[in-house]
């Protein structure tokens, strides 16, 4: 441990930085005259007074001026060794408070990262000045966000059976109305919009000239339970989740919770039955993994995708548990670079592809659904409770539809 300033002047006190020569001159005073300083001292004699004292006390006098010697440069080495520790804790100390005051700023900016990593982290994702901004409130419980090509966003608010469309600058208006309670949406590859309902305990499909068409009810000549969210593969399959949150105990009648792929043609396939609240969906850019979290489970599953459409070697991913603050897993999407965002506890998590957690964007409500938007698909939509958030990034997400 290195000692500090005031352990090591204890052995300094009498050596001035600077006054080499007056400080020694004063100590080989003091030890030549040391039984006599009552005599000396009071009546100040003069330096040539030294030529008197015998042989014995100039033997003395060269053994403490090369004790004193020593003690200097004993000093000198500690104080530059001192020095030397000093200015390296200073450093620590300098990059432990810049990591503090980039911590700071984080939390200032409502963003919290969870660690600041030099190679990977939030700062390669978000700017430091970024801020989470509502643009749109009063609603009852908002979910599925999706930017819609023509220049607007999309998004449900469930209790009150409506979808909105909300532009830049402008109040929010009915998009669809009822709409089934939905949940999710997403567009398929001739941009239409596809939701999964909740009450309506269906996945439907918003027609060109505004009808509504129902793409999957039942499977094996059973109601679905209450579809959730959705995502369209580039081969124009549609897969959906299905836990029974909208609807009773009562009412279910497949007894089990499951992850669902519809293609073009209209066929139906069971792909995973073993979740117990199965909630948000997405692919990776590539599409060679599908991921799907579990509300219940608090963490993030994975899935190979294989050639016919279907899925193996199902993993954890990520774990999404934190008491701390309210919400859970739910929405996910994922960015260009596949990292993928979830929100959850205390609002949107981000993972690596690797499922390595970067670090959580903090939203002031609990957070439902995310979205890219804007022009450049660099804006993240958040859903969350009644209202709506946006908050710009640096990397751009993937475009539902393509």
């Amino acid at each position: 441990m290195t000692p500090a300033i005031n352990d090591i002047s204890m052995y300094c006190i009498a050596l001035p930085r600077f006054s080499l020569p007056r400080n020694m001159l004063y100590l080989c005073r003091r030890s030549i005259f040391l039984d006599r300083k009552d005599f000396f001292w009071k009546k100040n004699y003069p330096l040539k007074t030294l030529q008197t004292i015998d042989s014995y006390r100039f033997e003395m006098f060269l053994r403490n001026l090369t004790d004193t010697i020593f003690k200097v440069a004993l000093c000198s080495l500690t104080l530059t060794a001192l020095f030397a520790a000093s200015k390296n804790h200073l450093s620590e100390a300098k990059s432990s408070l810049e990591l503090q005051s980039v911590k700071s700023l984080f939390n200032k900016t409502s963003v919290k990262p969870s660690y600041i990593n030099r190679k990977q982290s939030l700062q390669a994702i978000l700017n430091l000045n970024a801020q989470v901004e509502k643009v749109a409130t009063g609603f009852k419980f908002t979910e599925g966000p999706l930017w819609h090509p023509q220049g607007f966003l999309l998004f449900s608010d469930i209790p009150e059976n409506s979808i909105y469309k909300w532009m830049p600058n402008k109040k929010a208006e009915i998009f669809r109305r009822p709409s089934g309670n939905a949940n999710g949406n997403t567009l398929d590859k001739e941009g239409r919009v596809i939701t999964a309902e909740h009450s309506g305990r269906r996945v439907s499909r918003i027609e060109k000239e505004g009808k509504v068409t129902t793409l999957a009810s039942h499977y094996k000549g059973k109601r679905l339970n209450s579809p959730n969210d959705v995502v369209v593969k580039s081969d124009g399959s549609i897969y959906f989740t299905d836990p029974p949150y909208g609807i009773g105990k009562e009412q279910e009648e497949l007894g089990f919770y499951g992850v669902y792929r519809l293609t073009p043609d209209g066929k139906l396939t069971l792909l995973v039955k073993d979740f117990v609240r199965p909630n948000g969906i997405t692919f990776s850019p590539d599409e060679k993994k599908l991921y799907v979290n579990d509300t219940e489970k608090s963490h993030i599953r994975v899935f190979d995708v294989k050639l016919n459409g279907t899925l193996e070697n199902g993993r954890i991913f990520a774990e999404q548990k934190d008491s701390s603050k309210q919400g859970d897993p739910d929405g996910m999407k994922v960015d260009v670079q596949g990292n993928v965002y979830s929100t959850g506890s205390g609002g949107v998590w981000v993972f690596s592809p690797s499922g390595k957690l970067l670090g959580k964007i903090n939203v002031p409500e609990v957070s439902t659904n995310v979205a890219w938007g804007d022009r450049d698909y660099k804006s993240l939509y958040i859903t969350a409770t009644t209202s709506l958030y946006r908050i710009q990034l640096n990397i751009a997400g993937i475009k539902p539809g393509q």
